[in-house]
């Protein structure tokens, strides 16, 4: 019982990280597009090689669980969520490609694109950053800037943010909010300037 409680959790585990990936990249490659960033672009196409990997992952962990015959259409639910997972991560893929291959935007997609109080920017924690050790309710990112954490990268793995996330150097933070935050939240995480108290 405690195994098969066990593998369950893992099953889930995988199957939310592929579900939050996902979503995760869809909001990136739109982002990606209205702000014409190759950068973003560039994050999407790294996570698709993750949700592939994530996928496989998760689909063999499901394959190889010793189900019964008579729960196999439960499995075979669970199996279908992947591909769904995966092929929102294709699509995100798909809407980023426009981007890294220069294709101009659309004459009323560069309006609104001019028009948009918001931007997205991406910022690498250095070290004497105060916002080193900190959990991300605690820094206040929006009450400070304006702006609010998509994403956190730090190395290979994304992290959808938490409240409880604690900020460590060398973490970048790709961050949505109003144009006039963006410098703001630039001298805050290279440690120009520190957080008020």
């Amino acid at each position: 019982m405690a195994s098969t409680k066990k593998l369950f959790k893992n099953i889930t585990n995988r199957l939310v990280e592929l579900k939050d990936t996902s979503e995760l990249m869809m909001d990136l490659a739109y982002s990606s597009v209205l702000l014409n960033s190759r950068e973003l672009a560039e994050e999407v196409q790294e996570l698709e090689e993750r949700v592939d990997s994530l996928h496989t992952e998760f689909e063999l962990l499901v394959l190889s669980s010793g189900f019964k015959p008579e729960e196999s259409k439960d499995f075979l639910g669970l199996i279908r969520l992947g591909v769904v997972a995966e092929r929102i991560a294709d699509a995100a893929a798909e809407i980023s490609e426009v981007v890294l291959r220069g294709l101009k935007p659309h004459p009323v997609l560069k309006l609104v694109i001019e028009e948009a109080e918001e931007t997205v920017t991406r910022v690498q924690i250095v070290k004497k950053s105060s916002f080193v050790g900190k959990r991300l309710r605690d820094v206040q990112l929006p009450e400070e800037t304006g702006m609010w954490v998509l994403v956190i990268r730090r190395g290979k793995k994304w992290l959808r943010p938490q409240p409880n996330t604690v900020i460590k150097a060398n973490d970048v933070l790709i961050a949505s909010g109003y144009t006039e935050g963006e410098e703001d939240l630039m001298k805050l995480a290279s440690g120009e300037t520190v957080l008020s108290e």
